[in-house]
């Protein structure tokens, strides 16, 4: 009985910490949006076309001037970053960026909401054929605030990614 209670015990601190960590660390949502009349100034995050049939692209503006920071979560050499631009600069270089895959349809744009409902920023990501990977959005973007920071995983549907060809480095 007395191991029973520990058992207990143990999984009662365990679920306790685990409620407690990701209270700390929050998802954020995005949602679609049609109008692309963006105004602000914003930081250009174009992450991804490491080489042209690269799918694993897409452009992020972060909103400049207020208390978030979006960073995506990899290595330096997958992105690039443009500071300074008008909504409408940052919103024609991402479409630019997304859209050079011989398979791109339409892009999608997207509003980047903390959880007071306030938007920090857009996701504008590139929508391919259907017939080409099964799916148009071929991409898992999710926003985690961390640390006063936001953030940014980036990777292909495992399910997409399955069937690519496996990229080869070159030394």
């Amino acid at each position: 009985m007395k191991n029973i209670l520990n058992i207990f015990i143990l999984i009662a601190i365990h679920l306790f910490i685990v409620n407690n960590v990701f209270a700390i660390t929050g998802h954020l949502r995005t949602e679609e949006i049609k109008k692309d009349d963006i105004n602000g100034v914003f930081t250009l995050i174009l992450y991804g076309s490491r080489d042209i049939n690269d799918i694993e692209t897409v452009a992020i503006l972060d909103l400049e001037g207020d208390q978030y920071t979006l960073e995506p979560y990899a290595p330096k050499f997958d992105y690039r970053i443009k500071r300074g631009l008008s909504g409408k600069e940052a919103l024609d270089e991402g479409h630019k960026f997304i859209s050079y895959h011989n398979s791109f349809y339409r892009s999608q744009l997207s509003r980047i909401i903390d959880d007071k409902g306030n938007t920090i920023g857009y996701e504008l990501r590139p929508l391919y054929m259907p017939f080409v990977f099964g799916v148009s959005d071929v991409l898992e973007v999710d926003y985690w605030l961390r640390d006063g920071k936001v953030k940014v995983t980036i990777r292909i549907l495992p399910s997409i990614e399955r069937g690519l060809p496996e990229r080869t480095l070159v030394s």
